[in-house]
């Protein structure tokens, strides 16, 4: 089972292009997108199906904002001077 903050999906490997793997959702194929080629699995090939998984950082978020709320708080004490 998955988790609330995790996604996952198949498609399969359209073609490779300029170093691009052209990816095709299984679930609907006019939905494509994009990968850098170094992304995949070693050995993937045209015509493999692969899985997708996304899964939400949530404690990488939450630092990323903490630093960027940081910073805004010094721009504008900086501005205030």
């Amino acid at each position: 089972m998955m988790a609330e903050d995790e996604s996952a999906f198949r498609v399969s490997l359209d073609r490779v292009e300029e170093g691009l793997a052209v990816l095709l959702l299984r679930e609907d194929e006019s939905i494509r997108f994009t990968l850098p080629r170094s992304l995949l699995p070693a050995g993937a090939r045209e015509g493999d199906i692969l899985e997708v998984a996304i899964r939400r950082d949530v404690a990488e978020t939450e630092e990323a904002r903490r630093r960027v709320a940081e910073r805004i708080a010094r721009l504008r004490k900086r501005s205030a001077e």
